[in-house]
């Protein structure tokens, strides 16, 4: 059995076993990190050998740590690291290179056939009908995007909604609200395999399925970490935030989407936003527009050459062909959007 977990912001962790009646046997753990002394590698395979295949994690991490001789020096892999590289090869997880992805970049579309095509696309791919699919979107008016179980009244002024001319569409991943314009907002989605996050904690599929992301604003010039939950963040503060759902359909998906600031007028956000002192104080500031960074300012692009450098970094790790919506998925799209997602019902479920 063969794993591999790449540490966010660190190194790739590989580890080939064998499970021999529910015990670990043959524990070879390697990769591109660094660790001092030499010894200290095969205290970890030694660590391992002979573990119960049920244990988790945590347990898994704790031998590790328990077996590192004395000054062990590790730099882009950790105990957890190794767990997870564990967990993932008897999960016979899958790994980025293991498919062939299609890029999905059309023309403007309205909020609520956008947030269909999430739900269709993911449940094509959990089904095997479609290929892992990165779609970027272009949004066909100013919107807010509710998550799944907020209260609509909490997060949305409806005179400020109307005032700007931003309507209300709730979407199927949890998480909080999002304002978007056309021209400020960069927004893609991920409709993955579940293998390929199996082994994965919720909260390790998030880090795992942002890390393309990261490196390609590296390229960009800007420093940016994951941070748990679900923000990415810069030294200059936030600037995008993922959500995710789990489809059960097939041999099941994930559906991983983020929203980046490109640029934002705060002003407005605040007028349409119902922004809670509470979610300000937990952020540790007290003004919301130093809550979110746009990417114009750090990077000194046009949005389209953000969007197009990401394409090409995506494809340079991982391999990116161009496809399309077929008329069948746009079909079921566009009659769930009309028969759910642009519903008062839908949207107001949680008043």
């Amino acid at each position: 059995m063969h794993g591999e977990y790449k540490v966010p912001g660190g190194k790739l962790v590989v580890v080939d076993l064998d499970d021999d009646h529910g015990v670990l046997r043959n524990v070879q753990v390697a990769g591109d990190f660094f660790l001092e002394p030499d010894e200290a590698l095969g205290a970890i395979d030694a660590a391992l050998e002979g573990v119960p295949s049920d244990t988790d994690a945590t347990g898994l991490a704790a031998r590790v740590e328990a077996a590192l001789p004395e000054g062990t020096v590790m730099y882009g892999i950790t105990a957890e690291g190794v767990a997870v590289a564990v967990r993932r090869a008897l999960a016979h997880a899958t790994d980025w290179t293991d498919y062939d992805w299609q890029l999905i970049h059309t023309g403007p579309q309205s909020p609520a056939l956008l947030m269909a095509l999430d739900e269709v696309l993911t449940t094509e791919v959990a089904e095997g009908r479609r290929p892992p699919t990165l779609r970027v979107w272009e949004w066909g008016g100013p919107a807010v995007i509710i998550g799944s179980f907020q209260s609509l009244r909490n997060e949305v002024d409806p005179e400020g909604a109307a005032r700007h001319g931003v309507g209300v569409v709730r979407r199927i991943s949890g998480g909080g609200a999002m304002f978007v314009e056309p021209g400020n907002t960069i927004t893609y989605s991920l409709s993955v395999p579940a293998s390929l996050v199996s082994g994965l904690s919720f909260a390790d599929s998030y880090a795992y399925l942002d890390d393309w992301v990261l490196g390609a604003l590296a390229d960009m010039g800007i420093k940016a970490w994951y941070q748990p939950l679900n923000d990415i963040a810069t030294e200059a503060g936030k600037i995008a935030g993922a959500a995710q759902k789990r489809v059960v359909a097939g041999e099941g998906a994930v559906l991983h989407h983020v929203t980046m600031s490109y640029d934002i007028d705060a002003e407005k956000m605040l007028d349409v936003l119902r922004i809670g002192k509470e979610k300000m104080s937990d952020k540790g500031t007290t003004s919301a527009k130093k809550r979110v960074d746009p990417l114009r300012r750090q990077t000194g692009l046009s949005r389209a050459d953000v969007i197009d450098r990401m394409i090409g970094s995506f494809g340079d790790r991982y391999g990116l062909t161009e496809g399309a919506v077929s008329d069948r998925e746009m079909a079921l799209a566009e009659e769930l959007a009309r028969t759910k997602f642009a519903t008062e019902e839908w949207t107001a479920r949680i008043p």
